[in-house]
């Protein structure tokens, strides 16, 4: 009994002191844009007909805040912001490798991205993402985002959800 105790206390060290480094890049770098490439694979499977809508959205050709979370030197996680309008970023790009979740890299990025928007003066974050997406949805509720109405391109998309955060 105490072997498994100590196995799953060990387990749980581990995990928690893994070590993750954040950083601040734009669309150039190549890690970004191969986690991206993985993000765009997974959003066709869900997205299904409806991806190519939602792909033209998608380009990372102006994206010059990136953030990429690395775990032991290995790109892992990902996400971006763009200014939307005066004040508002837009978050975008958000993806964490299959094999890397469950980690908390997600909220990190989320996170780092907002503090990011802050200092640069900005005083919202907003974003969408798709009903097919629950995992998405989820991180955004528990990270403190409320649900809009859709913006922008989204107004009227039904398996759209928008959601903002003032930060």
């Amino acid at each position: 009994m105490v072997s498994l105790f100590l196995k799953s206390i060990t387990k749980e060290f581990k995990s928690t002191f893994l070590m993750i480094q954040l950083l601040r890049t734009d669309a150039t770098n190549t890690d970004f844009q191969s986690l991206v490439k993985a993000l765009d694979k997974d959003l066709a499977a869900r997205d299904g007909a409806d991806h190519a809508y939602y792909n033209q959205f998608n380009k990372i050709d102006m994206i010059k805040h990136a953030l990429v979370a690395y775990i032991e030197e290995t790109p892992a996680s990902c996400g971006a912001i763009k200014q939307l309008e005066e004040g508002v970023m837009e978050v975008k790009r958000m993806y964490t490798l299959p094999t890397m979740r469950g980690k908390g890299l997600a909220s990190q990025v989320l996170n780092g991205l907002e503090i990011w928007a802050k200092e640069m003066g900005y005083k919202k974050c907003r974003l969408e993402t798709g009903k097919r997406q629950p995992e998405a949805i989820a991180l955004y509720k528990k990270c403190g985002y409320q649900v809009i109405e859709n913006y922008g391109q989204y107004a009227g998309v039904e398996n759209s959800v928008c959601f903002d955060k003032a930060i």
